[in-house]
Order: structure tokens, then sequence, then C-alpha cells
């Protein structure tokens, strides 16, 4: 079995997802993000398919194997929908008012 015949599996995919969500949301560009992955989205399978005959540039850099795995990713719709909540839910989080911050910031206000 060659490498262009492997699947990816669940537990790959989701980590692949996560990776790729948490380099996103940590460089703040979210918002470019999900504009281009929806923008792309009718494209993603042909998109995944020029990362496969960019293997050999590519690959150099990143490994073939990593470049197989993207493409691999990016060939299902369904993952890019994956993906999108997944960086939505890590923004959310990174977002979210911390309780503790907001306790602290009641106690050290001065009094009138």
């Amino acid at each position: 079995m060659s490498a262009f015949e492997a699947t990816l599996t669940d537990q790959e995919r989701d980590r692949w997802i996560g990776q790729i969500a948490q380099h996103v949301v940590k460089r703040r560009l979210e918002v470019p993000a999900i504009l281009a992955l929806e923008m792309h989205r009718p494209l993603a399978f042909l998109a995944s398919q020029a990362v496969v005959v960019s293997t050999p540039f590519v690959g150099a850099f990143v490994g073939p194997q990593n470049v197989l795995k993207f493409s691999q990713l990016m060939e299902d719709r369904s993952n890019l929908d994956r993906l999108l909540l997944r960086i939505e839910a890590l923004v959310e989080e990174r977002d979210a008012p911390d309780e503790d911050a907001g306790v602290e910031s009641e106690e050290g206000a001065p009094s009138e």
C-alpha cells in the first residue's frame, strides 16, 4: 500500500485539526482563516489535489508524509466544518472572561 492510499484515522484527523486551529488562534488569525476557509469551501477538494502535486516542493520543507496527511484532511469538506468549529471554540475559550479576574477587579476597585 502506497502513502497515497493510506487513509487518515479519526484520531489523526482530530489531532491535525486541533493543531491547525491552535496555530491560527495563537497568532490571532482566526478572522482571516475563517474567511478564507468559507470562501474557498467549493474548491477544497481541488486544493487538496494541488497540495499533492506540490509534494516534491513543499515536502522538502515539512516532510512528504505531512503534506499527504494535510491533503487527505482537506479532501473531505466535513473536515472544514470541524476545523471552523474548533477555531471558534478556541476563540471563545481565549476570550471568555476569567471568573477569578472579575472577583479581583471588584475587590481592588476604589470605594467612594
